[in-house]
């Protein structure tokens, strides 16, 4: 299959698609007849390329992690970043909770890590449901320690920190 580079990153099949890319109907330009085989070169694709495997750039290092124990998504994972997590079924929510009505769309609870004091905590959200730290409703914020149960909804989660006083990511 014959794959070519669009202007702006895309690839895509030129005997299927011509010279106009399917993805943002950029047109190339036609090659010469003796150069009809000559890619890109890097000065046509300049700051339009995708990233490169490993590149860091952006990457927010996971400090902790949920686990559903029960539930709807029994097994799944849920990354917890630094500072402010806010979870609900919703899609901006940074731990989204799906199959669980129970679950309120937006701010059903928040999990923070503190970096400075490099502690977790669970934090009440300012939706209708109720959250639950080791099966007690959570009304103020609650310092979270290791495999620490929670429970949202009908699905219930174990707490498992990388982050604390044994590891940091190093921000220097």
């Amino acid at each position: 299959m014959s794959l070519t580079r669009c202007l702006n990153g895309h690839m895509f099949s030129t005997r299927k698609h011509g010279n106009t890319c399917p993805y943002c109907n950029t047109t190339l330009e036609q090659p010469s007849r003796n150069d009809s085989r000559r890619p890109l070169a890097a000065e046509d694709m300049e700051e339009k390329t995708m990233p490169y495997l490993g590149e860091t750039t952006g990457i927010q290092p996971v400090t902790g992690w949920l686990v559903c124990v029960e539930g709807p998504q029994m097994g799944q994972d849920y990354r917890i970043m630094a500072e402010k997590n806010f979870i609900g079924r919703a899609e901006e929510m940074q731990i989204r909770i799906i199959g669980d009505n129970a679950v309120s769309r937006r701010n059903h609870a928040v999990i923070v890590y503190d970096p400075k004091k490099r502690s977790f905590y669970l934090l009440p959200g300012d939706a209708s449901g109720l959250a639950y730290h080791n099966n007690e409703a959570v009304y103020t914020p609650a310092e979270l320690n290791a495999y620490d149960l929670i429970q949202l909804g009908r699905s219930k989660f174990v707490f498992v920190p990388l982050c604390g006083p044994h590891f940091e990511w190093d921000n220097g």
